[in-house]
């Protein structure tokens, strides 16, 4: 199953990469348009942004909260 996925989101991307300029923008305003993708998308982002960054513990984090 999990190279049947695999290989349907490898041909999706692969036709999507073939399209227009033009094409490619209004699929991707299209699919900004769904809030939940669009939310997903950010989700995406930022873990890759901070990816790289230090962990703290929890009850750290905890701590630093109570006082704010």
């Amino acid at each position: 199953m999990a190279n049947t996925v695999r290989e349907t989101a490898d041909t999706v991307y692969a036709t999507f990469r073939r399209l227009k300029p033009v094409e490619r923008e209004a699929v991707i305003e299209h699919l900004l348009q769904d809030r939940e993708f669009r939310e997903d998308l950010l989700d995406v982002a930022t873990i890759e942004q901070r990816r790289h960054e230090t962990g703290r513990p929890l009850r750290e984090y905890l701590a630093t909260r109570k006082t704010k």
